[in-house]
């Protein structure tokens, strides 16, 4: 359970890291949209876990090496932007997130379901 303090700062470190992607995203990972999806604080601020997500890439364990290889990089420049209001700027730790992945497996999952209870219902008429 994160505290209030730290649902706050996940969420300052979420915005300020969507805006930087956004403007300068593509010096990483040229043609690829990177979405911050989540950001998980540690209670004592050092370090923040970020989960993103890309569009119009192939590999998405390439993508977040490259991230990960520039993340003080990134770090750099979030301190930038958050100096005066946070006084201990975390470390970053990018991860993917495959909720997206996962949901439409689901989806598929449950419609395969669907359609052998249909073929069911109909080979019993």
């Amino acid at each position: 359970m994160e505290s209030k303090r730290q649902q706050k700062f996940a969420g300052l470190i979420q915005e300020e890291l969507a805006a930087i992607f956004q403007r300068e995203g593509a010096a990483y990972l040229p043609n690829t949209l990177v979405t911050i999806t989540k950001v998980r604080v540690s209670p004592d601020l050092a370090l923040a876990k970020v989960y993103v997500s890309f569009l119009n890439t192939q590999n998405t364990g390439v993508s977040i090496s490259i991230i990960n290889a520039h993340a003080n990089e990134i770090r750099y420049k979030l301190g930038a932007r958050i100096r005066h209001q946070a006084r201990v700027i975390p470390n970053l730790a990018f991860f993917v997130d495959d909720t997206n992945e996962y949901v439409a497996n689901m989806d598929k999952l449950f419609e395969q379901i669907a359609d052998q209870e249909k073929s069911k219902s109909k080979n019993e008429e």
